[in-house]
């Protein structure tokens, strides 16, 4: 097999392998819930990646659910050196590593789809990276030949074609680790036989709710497609490809974006009403493709987009316990029960919080969500490490190890914590809404030099202390029908509604709840508001609950009298309000929130 490289793939950095960045703080608090909540627990309450599985070898589910599973099982076990966790995956890993064939193709015999093979690819990817098992490449040069012989004859299909790009992200890892250059020609037959994302947001066809089923307006698929804009642009250099990127999410946003920075989905692209529903599946492939941009292109806004969605969407739509998780949430979500919303396909559960709620593939790919996070706090370059997130955590690649300290996103402050074997470079990205940024080295003030929207810092061998701080400002988000949103740094903030949790079916520990409201969600707020953070610390090994947030923004609201309830949510903002009384309000992170107002309608309170 010939092992010379002949194409150099493009990019800005690269991201460290898994496990060399460990989560501290409470970012490992989060993980630590994950693991005893519903990643930990799930193979014994669920049949379809239970014992009979058929990526076990059983008679039972054989197509995407034991894969996605995985996709977080082994990152979360490994990044919380987990036996039990990693324990479990393994024997999942050892059974698809015996499975392979003469030819190599591998996995359950019932099952012929190209798609989930390749979620199992980028499994044993992160799998390769952690332990270094050596059946792993020639597994997958194997799996790769495969495709050569026979995509010619059985060419990509259905979710396969839409999601090729899946398969292309770990043929170019395997490039890199081999040099084998009939991957190349294996990445050109899938790039041939995948859809053309890119042709479609020439002439984008969906500018408002969709009512009918494509793969085009599928919202996991449009969140997956964004990385392969980035993919593209490692072999070929083109610059064009994150034009044409820019051009999508600009369209994603101004048809279908929501305030917590995910793009609207309840099953298909579903327009920026702050009711319909987000799909949980399109938050985790959405901050996975951000990841990967990020490192590709290395433009701060796709740093800024994974916050958005990590530090608000994503723990927006599980419990605090990780024992229950939504299909769909929404923005204003004023209860979670069972009747008829408006959305584009799903069914009346989608958002209650349960083990299965419509459909049951969110339970099985929620779980790559924090643990990829992890994975891409830190990346490096050819002159050191590149901080993406000054979220707490240890990250170590064998010459430098820096120490995060931090209450991030939660106070906009980090101590990092420097041991270097050698003189190198460190990066920090400046998230664009940070107004200034002020450096200490072992407590005494040293200027700041930011270069392409990264602070630098030349590290000499040996230990050092960096103190940073960023200072910014709550921020008004102009919506439809002149409502707002309000930020702070990453954060989303929202009005908490007093919860209700009863159980409507299910058994111990997973059960169905509904949510219904005991207090008024009906305020509006003023344009000309002022406000107050007030930082409370963090109390609590949950972070995101409503009832002790780390951060709190305090101002005056209005009640809204004419807001009204349509299709059993929150109806549209009113664009002029019926005023009520006034009261003072206490506003706290939208992921807390499990019902709450984040997009309100606005009043002049000077008029």
């Amino acid at each position: 097999m010939e092992t010379i490289s002949k194409v150099t793939l493009k990019g800005q950095f690269e991201k460290l392998p898994l496990g060399a960045i460990k989560p501290a703080g409470w970012l490992k608090d989060q993980l630590l819930i994950q693991a005893n909540g519903m990643t930990g627990q799930l193979e014994e309450h669920w049949e379809d990646v239970g014992s009979d599985s058929a990526w076990l070898g059983g008679e039972g589910e054989g197509w995407e659910r034991g894969p996605y599973y995985l996709d977080g099982l082994v990152p979360l076990a490994y990044l919380l050196d987990d036996h039990t966790l990693i324990k479990k995956a393994q024997k999942w890993l050892d059974w698809i590593l015996s499975s392979q064939d003469a030819e190599g193709w591998f996995g359950p015999t019932k099952d012929r789809d190209w798609w989930s093979r390749m979620i199992v690819t980028k499994v044993l990817m992160q799998y390769q990276e952690a332990t270094g098992d050596e059946r792993v490449i020639p597994f997958l040069l194997r799996y790769a030949e495969y495709q050569l012989q026979h995509l010619p004859k059985r060419p990509l299909a259905e979710w396969g074609k839409y999601r090729a790009g899946e398969n292309i992200l770990v043929w170019q890892w395997l490039y890199q680790q081999t040099g084998a250059a009939f991957l190349i020609e294996v990445i050109t037959l899938l790039q041939e036989q995948a859809f053309d994302w890119a042709g479609l947001y020439q002439d984008y066809p969906f500018r408002r709710y969709v009512t009918e089923f494509s793969h085009e307006s599928h919202v996991v698929n449009v969140a997956m497609a964004l990385k392969y804009y980035g993919l593209d642009y490692r072999l070929s250099g083109d610059s064009q490809q994150r034009e044409l990127l820019d051009q999508a999410l600009k369209q994603l946003m101004v048809y279908h974006g929501q305030l917590h920075g995910m793009v609207s989905g309840d099953e298909w692209l579903a327009g920026t009403h702050p009711s319909q529903g987000t799909e949980l599946c399109s938050i985790v492939e959405y901050m996975y493709s951000m990841e990967t941009l990020l490192a590709i292109f290395g433009d701060t806004t796709f740093g800024d987009r994974l916050e958005r969605a990590a530090f608000n969407a994503l723990p927006a739509a599980i419990s605090r316990d990780w024992l229950a998780h939504q299909y769909d949430q929404q923005v204003n979500q004023i209860c979670c029960d069972h009747s008829k919303r408006n959305w584009t396909e799903n069914g009346d559960d989608a958002n209650l919080f349960g083990l299965e709620p419509h459909f049951g593939c969110c339970t099985a790919n929620m779980h790559q969500g924090w643990p990829k996070f992890v994975s891409s706090l830190w990346m490096q370059d050819q002159e050191g490490l590149v901080c993406q997130s000054i979220s707490p955590c240890v990250v170590d690649n064998g010459e430098v190890k820096v120490t995060v300290a931090s209450h991030y996103p939660f106070q906009h402050q980090a101590l990092l914590k420097v041991a270097s074997q050698v003189s190198t470079i460190l990066k920090i990205r400046i998230p664009t809404w940070v107004d200034t940024v002020t450096l200490l080295k072992n407590e005494q003030s040293v200027e700041v030099n930011i270069q392409n929207g990264y602070l630098i810092i030349g590290q000499a061998a040996g230990y050092e202390q960096y103190q940073l701080s960023f200072a910014s400002h709550v921020q008004q988000e102009s919506r439809a029908q002149k409502a707002i949103g309000i930020s702070y740094g990453p954060l989303l903030f929202a009005l908490p509604i007093e919860e209700k949790w009863q159980v409507v079916k299910g058994t111990a520990p997973f059960f169905d709840w509904q949510v219904t409201p005991q207090s008024d969600w009906r305020i509006a707020l003023s344009v000309n508001a002022a406000y107050q953070v007030v930082t409370n610390g963090i109390t609590s090994q949950q972070v995101f609950d409503s009832r002790h947030s780390p951060i709190e923004v305090r101002t005056t609201g209005w009640k809204a009298q004419n807001w009204q309830v349509e299709n059993h949510s929150a109806g549209t903002p009113p664009y002029q309000v019926e005023v009520g009384e006034a009261q003072e309000i206490t506003l706290v992170p939208y992921g807390g929130a499990k019902l709450r107002i984040a997009e309100f309608p606005t009043i002049d309170s000077r008029s």
